[in-house]
């Protein structure tokens, strides 16, 4: 088979928000978008990324949807309804916005399901380990006692973190990643089910999340899109994407989807 590189190029889809926008040529729309900086590294490591603004989810469309694409991204945003997870909203958490949830939830089960690599940065990390039946701490102050991990005025706070030996995140940004740039208020509670714990900060806050039963299924809670060093993640992540896009080429052949993943999806917990 003779293919370009433009043709290798795994496809790499992208949520979005679905917000209120003020623009010079449409005046204020409502508008899906993405920060650039979520772009920037997937085109770097060599990956094709494309937007999926939230929409209705019909049936067999997340299926046929998530069936095209080497791999999914899942980026940062408003708090997750606490609704999803059976909690009352806290003061802090922001007004729910259901729709991008529900569009997301469907995606990640999905993506799983089909084991297609999936990548969840902040909010990310948080749905998805509230999808496999996780819970949130709503508000790090009420927990810790300062608001270190949210400086505010849309800036990033730099932490350090303790990556767990042997762990995925370990084999892409080695066991020394460096101080990390953070800016959430909610982080990991409860772990969801088949979800281990692969880094910590000084504090004991969960910042990044595995799923082992996948061939990559990672949540990072800070944001590596932000962090040049961390280009490694992204560089092993579309290097996944791209088994996957090359797997399809190959005659079909009997799922090999652990029976722990497929347990998992069947259970209670997803909503």
């Amino acid at each position: 088979m003779h293919t370009t590189d433009a043709a290798m190029k795994p496809v790499i889809g992208l949520t979005t928000y679905l917000e209120e926008a003020r623009t010079d040529g449409c005046g204020t729309v409502s508008a899906a978008f993405l920060p650039e900086t979520y772009l920037k590294p997937i085109i770097a490591a060599g990956g094709m990324p494309i937007l999926l603004p939230p929409q209705p989810v019909l049936e067999g469309m997340i299926e046929q949807l998530v069936n095209r694409l080497d791999g999914l991204i899942v980026p940062g945003g408003w708090d997750v309804d606490p609704a999803l997870y059976g909690q009352e909203a806290h003061p802090a958490t922001d007004e729910p916005r259901p729709k991008r949830d529900a569009w997301e939830q469907a995606l990640i089960k999905e993506a799983i399901r089909q084991d297609v690599p999936l990548l969840c940065i902040c909010r990310g990390e948080q749905l998805l380990n509230v999808t496999l039946g996780g819970s949130l701490h709503q508000h790090l102050p009420d927990v810790i006692g300062n608001g270190q991990y949210q400086p505010g005025g849309y800036n990033f706070n730099r932490i350090p973190v303790e990556i767990k030996p042997g762990s995925r995140l370990e084999q892409l940004i080695g066991a020394n990643p460096g101080p990390v740039p953070v800016s959430h208020h909610q982080a990991v509670d409860k772990l969801g089910h088949g979800l281990v714990a692969a880094a910590w900060s000084e504090d004991q806050v969960v910042e990044a999340i595995e799923y082992p039963a996948s061939t990559f299924t990672m949540g990072i809670q800070w944001h590596p899109e932000e962090l040049p060093e961390d280009f490694g993640l992204f560089r092993g992540f579309v290097e996944a994407a791209r088994r996957k896009f090359l797997s399809r080429l190959l005659p079909a052949s009997p799922s090999s989807v652990s029976a722990e993943l497929n347990a998992s999806l069947a259970g209670p917990q997803l909503r």
